[in-house]
């Protein structure tokens, strides 16, 4: 698709991180090698674009989709189309469909809002709110572990710099030199706590360690090249002076090129409002440092530097902690003709899960859809669809969405925080139900930009809700989901380590149980591979 993956130009001939055979760059572990850097990584979503229109794709955009339609318009049928509006223009748009497949993301800002909030900090979508979630919902689809969005966290806290902004010593940044503010260098040990002299050592395993995780991995067996542990205690006694930064200009030329260019210049959010804009301003990586935020073994170093991790009532879901969509190996959801991808399935993760699941889910939602019937869809629904999304713009006055946007926000905070009890979680289902029937009933929207912000609010409840049954469901806390009950306080009970599936049916929530290793059970297969080969391969007229 002309993304350059290698090193074509041969910018890094000689680097440490490059195969010279192959010309393929290298990550973190330099041993091991088993992580590919992207050379043209900021590229990838105008050539999928490209990609889309060479093949004929018909691209349909800016499209907020509100609902997904049943056949018939019977909740839990068939799923044969969607609705949506034009977030520019306000047009409804009705589409019919053999198949479906849902990839949208995890729903964010859930417990935080404020338009004084640097959007940017955020590590997901900052807009997303979860239609997703919601229209799988409404459809009658079964979903799991939606009691894990509430456990997360919210570690930027919303006050953070922009993303990769400032330096660290993790993920992209990893292993750059730190200095304290009299231009003291900060040691870096390995696994053991061996002090590593050179900037070469930090990229290799420890003596006898197979391979290292670079960031936020705290077992032995994975633990990488880090700041000295205790480096917060020897900022208290005085030996290092805040405030600390990342000394691009002391890394090895091809270190600095590699943090400050190929990773900053192509990360997700990167590119334009970080590398260019720096630039621009006239950052200099051979000569500038940029003060930094440190997290060494997880303790937080405190100051104003630091994207702080909020009060415990702030939560999010966040960066590979939703739950979402049951699917099978087909990645198929428990409703006909819909398939699930990427963050949208309960187990979603990145842009590794989201690549590999949409070409897998895509390759079966077109076979499915050669042998499917022709949709029918019901007239009724879809007049129920537009009279539910135009009614803010049909008003002269009332609320805006920003202030009920705020307000569902305190009610996820104040009922759904750290800990959870049945009594204040079913605070918070009436107060969700009080919010709808009034304020979100008196939303009003001046153009099509505040009617999609106002359709998001009404989405922020029915996720909301979701969160709190899914909640209410599990009876039991669990420290891997981080999840907390304070009338269920005993972590991790064996009867508990199963998922909770639950689905909307004829206006009640239908509750149930699976392993949580179901996709190894009847009727399948008791192995990866067998699973994966029997399901993964299409026949001939399908291929």
């Amino acid at each position: 698709m002309g993304v350059p993956v290698r090193d074509v130009n041969d910018e890094f001939v000689g680097a440490e991180f490059r195969d010279d055979k192959t010309k393929l760059l290298f990550a973190y572990d330099y041993e091991t090698r088993d992580c590919v850097r992207v050379n043209g990584g900021s590229g990838i979503k105008p050539a999928l674009y490209f990609e889309m229109k060479r093949l004929g794709v018909e691209i349909y955009d800016p499209i907020m989709v509100t609902r997904l339609l049943n056949e018939g318009g019977r909740q839990g049928a068939r799923v044969v189309g969607a609705t949506g509006i034009n977030k520019r223009t306000g047009e409804f748009y009705l589409f019919k469909a053999k198949a479906v497949v849902l990839a949208a993301g995890y729903p964010n800002n859930m417990w935080v809002y404020s338009r004084e909030l640097s959007g940017v900090s955020y590590c997901e979508e900052p807009n997303g709110t979860g239609e997703g979630t919601a229209m799988a919902w409404q459809a009658g689809a079964e979903l799991t572990l939606m009691e894990r969005s509430a456990g997360s966290h919210l570690w930027t806290g919303g006050f953070g710099y922009p993303w990769y902004g400032v330096g660290n010593t993790s993920n992209t940044w990893f292993a750059c030199t730190i200095v304290d503010a009299e231009g003291k260098e900060i040691p870096w040990v390995d696994r053991d706590g061996k002090v590593l002299k050179t900037v070469s050592e930090r990229y290799r395993p420890a003596p006898g360690q197979r391979y290292f995780f670079p960031y936020l991995c705290f077992k032995y067996e994975g633990l990488g090249a880090r700041l000295v542990p205790d480096l917060p205690e020897r900022i208290a006694k005085g030996e290092y002076k805040l405030p600390l930064y990342a000394d691009l200009p002391a890394m090895p030329e091809d270190e600095r090129r590699a943090i400050w260019g190929l990773m900053v210049g192509n990360e997700g959010k990167t590119r334009i409002p970080i590398y260019e804009t720096y630039s621009k301003a006239g950052f200099d990586p051979d000569k500038d440092m940029l003060q930094t935020c440190v997290m060494p073994l997880g303790k937080y170093i405190p100051g104003p530097w630091w994207p702080s991790a909020g009060p415990p009532q702030w939560r999010d879901i966040g960066f590979c902690a939703g739950g979402g969509l049951v699917f099978d190996w087909d990645l198929k959801s428990t409703l006909e003709g819909l398939y699930v991808a990427g963050q949208q399935n309960y187990a979603g993760s990145d842009h590794a899960t989201a690549a590999t699941t949409g070409r897998y889910a895509g390759r079966h939602a077109a076979a499915y859809a050669k042998r499917a019937a022709d949709p029918l869809i019901e007239r009724r629904r879809i007049d129920e669809e537009k009279a539910r999304v135009y009614a803010p713009v049909k008003r002269r006055e009332g609320i805006g969405w920003s202030e009920v946007k705020a307000g569902l926000c305190r009610i996820m905070q104040d009922y759904c925080g750290e800990y959870k009890s049945e009594k204040v979680l079913k605070t918070g289902l009436e107060w969700f139900e009080s919010v709808r029937a009034q304020e979100a009933a008196n939303m009003y929207a001046r153009n099509p930009h505040e009617l999609v912000h106002c359709i998001e609010c009404l989405t922020h409840i029915e996720v909301g809700e979701i969160i709190m049954h899914a909640c209410l469901l599990r009876k039991a806390s669990n420290a891997a989901l981080d999840f907390k009950r304070l009338d269920y306080p005993e972590m991790d009970p064996p009867g508990w380590r199963k998922l909770i599936t639950m689905k909307l049916k004829s206006g009640g929530i239908e509750a149930g149980e699976m392993p949580v290793d179901y996709w190894l059970k009847p009727p399948y297969a008791p192995t990866y591979r067998e699973n994966y080969e029997k399901h993964c391969a299409l026949g001939p007229e399908e291929e």
